[in-house]
């Protein structure tokens, strides 16, 4: 590049906040638009590369030799492979299309039309999280390190089912507000290299901090209950009151805390 070259033509490094909001309209647009059948595969897929992430997790917190803050940050590294996957891969996640309230908000589509999405996509999240529990079962996935992947699973999901609605309906908000945040700063990327950047540290902060994320509660929860042994400690009304708080909690913070709040900031008016 010469050193003459006007400033003002030289590439930013990222969008603008006010360009990654009108971005996060135009792929709601293009997310609402979607037929069903393709919004349904590619959620399957979100909720299968979510899963991987929290199957990466699952490995490394098995190490009995970590520490807490140690095993809470390696864990939280390697879970942000899911949404990676997601981002650069192309996926249809269900927290992450929270989102999609920015072009709705600017009349870019109706309120069905984002409803559609988001109960096709949900649903699409679940079946690929339990597909990937199935094949993780046939793998024998919970006996490695001598079967102490199965027992972080138990610990892991037993300890989702046991907490209070609230609670987890809490740690919900805070979950989506750096997972939207994460997708949020990807619109505004430009390389690989910077996607990869952008949904790292949130996700490692959500994770570390005990944050719940509902599709990866979908892959969590089942698999532990899965590797659970005669003593069951894993009751079906704690998934389920996991699992609704979490998708609760997601909801308020992807759509209020990031999606209307960036575009009420930043959406052009008039």
């Amino acid at each position: 590049m010469s050193d003459s070259q006007p400033l003002e033509t030289l590439r930013p490094d990222a969008l603008t906040p006010a360009q990654i909001e009108a971005k996060a309209e135009d792929v709601g647009t293009a997310k609402a638009k979607m037929p069903a059948g393709k919004s349904f595969l590619l959620a399957c897929m979100a909720g299968i590369f979510i899963g991987l992430g929290g199957s990466f997790m699952l490995l490394v917190k098995s190490d009995a030799s970590l520490g807490f803050a140690a095993s809470a940050l390696l864990g939280g590294l390697v879970f942000s492979l899911g949404l990676f996957l997601v981002v650069m891969a192309g996926a249809e996640l269900f927290t992450g299309n929270s989102l999609m309230v920015c072009g709705r908000l600017s009349g870019r589509y109706d309120t069905r039309d984002l409803v559609r999405s988001w109960l096709v996509v949900y649903a699409g999240n679940l079946v690929g999280s339990l597909a990937l529990v199935a094949l993780m079962a046939l793998a024998n996935f919970g006996g490695m390190n001598g079967g102490a992947v199965g027992q972080t699973a138990v610990t892991v999901a037993a300890g989702k089912a046991s907490q209070p609605w609230l609670q987890v309906f809490g740690r919900g908000i805070l979950c989506n507000l750096l997972v939207c945040l994460a997708v949020w700063m990807s619109f505004g990327a430009r390389t690989v290299v910077d996607k990869l950047c952008a949904t790292t540290m949130p996700v490692i902060a959500f994770v570390a901090m005990g944050f719940e994320h509902c599709v990866a509660n979908m892959y969590f929860l089942p698999f532990g209950m899965l590797c659970q042994g005669a003593g069951a400690s894993i009751a079906w009304a704690g998934v389920l009151s996991n699992l609704t708080a979490a998708t609760l909690g997601n909801l308020v913070g992807g759509v209020l805390l990031v999606g209307c709040s960036y575009w009420a900031a930043y959406a052009k008016r008039g």
